[in-house]
């Protein structure tokens, strides 16, 4: 995986922790601590958008099967920040506070153990978030090494095939020579008995010419 998307990543579960607090803070506050709280709020949503953009951006350069298993991851933080926002939207509506207030009124202790449970389950999200990531990242890294032992296996392979090729070339060659040898000694042997056998003819024409002189000469004495 890439280190700089686990980065982000790390950046970004921190944030996010960090303002599930600031909205269970903020739902529990009124008048100007409210806003004041509220635009920390869009301010850590603003860095947040930003994260996830910085963490499509480094996922989507990297290799596809990486890349496909840091989208999926990314879509959940999507999620996780559309929530964030969601429940901003419902802390800055005028009708969720007065219903927050009549409730806080209501429920009284009851709301603030709700409201920490809620938080607690946030943070005990974001840090099985966090071990998940790990757990993947030491799966990533032990799938680059197999991956790696395997490049350098099949480099090795096509190392010796290579070289025997070129031996096998080599030899190629040396039979190549002897074939053109071999053939230059039997053009030369043909040459001779060809003109052999231009010899042995003439001798035996001269022969046979001697012959018929010889009879000639005795029968017409």
């Amino acid at each position: 995986m890439s280190q700089v998307f686990e980065g982000y990543e790390r950046q970004y579960c921190e944030l996010s922790a960090n303002l599930s607090r600031k909205c269970t803070a903020a739902s529990l506050l009124n008048g100007e601590q409210k806003k004041q709280k509220v635009s920390e709020i869009k301010a850590g949503l603003d860095d947040a958008d930003a994260l996830i953009r910085k963490m499509d951006l480094e996922a989507r350069s990297l290799q596809p099967s990486v890349k496909a298993m840091l989208l999926a991851k990314l879509r959940e933080y999507k999620t996780d920040l559309n929530n964030v926002k969601n429940e901003v939207k419902r802390i800055t509506s005028a009708n969720a506070n007065q219903a927050a207030r009549d409730n806080l009124l209501e429920s009284g202790m009851a709301d603030t153990m709700t409201v920490s449970a809620d938080q607690k389950t946030r943070l005990l999200m974001s840090t099985d978030r966090l071990n998940q990531s790990g757990d993947r990242i030491k799966e990533s890294r032990r799938t680059m090494l197999e991956t790696e032992e395997l490049g350098v296996s099949i480099l090795q392979d096509l190392h010796q095939q290579r070289q025997s090729l070129l031996h096998a070339h080599n030899t190629l060659h040396g039979v190549d020579d002897n074939i053109s040898k071999s053939k230059k000694i039997l053009t030369a042997m043909s040459r001779r008995m060809s003109r052999n056998k231009w010899i042995i003819g003439s001798v035996i024409a001269a022969l046979v010419l001697a012959i018929i002189l010889i009879l000639y000469f005795k029968l017409a004495h």
